[in-house]
């Protein structure tokens, strides 16, 4: 299945943690995300160490209005 880029907005001191995880369990961070995201849905499916840990880890999504802040915010507006 062809990738496509995704942009998230991620604490720095989490993507430092992401980044010696995915290199001492030789992958990488994208690796390790698309698998998470593989997941979510899919109860059937087996559920690994490392995505059993992320599950929670993120904030229930903002409103449009807020996201629209965010990029005023971030690129000027």
């Amino acid at each position: 299945m062809p990738r496509k880029k995704l942009t998230l907005s991620v604490e720095e001191q989490v993507i430092d943690r992401a980044k010696r995880f995915a290199e001492r369990e030789g992958t990488s961070v994208s690796e390790l995300v698309t698998r998470f995201l593989g997941s979510l849905g899919n109860e059937s499916a087996t559920v690994t160490p490392i995505v059993a840990r992320l599950r929670g880890v993120l904030k229930k999504p903002g409103s449009l209005e807020e996201y629209h802040s965010h990029l005023e915010r971030k690129y000027g507006g």
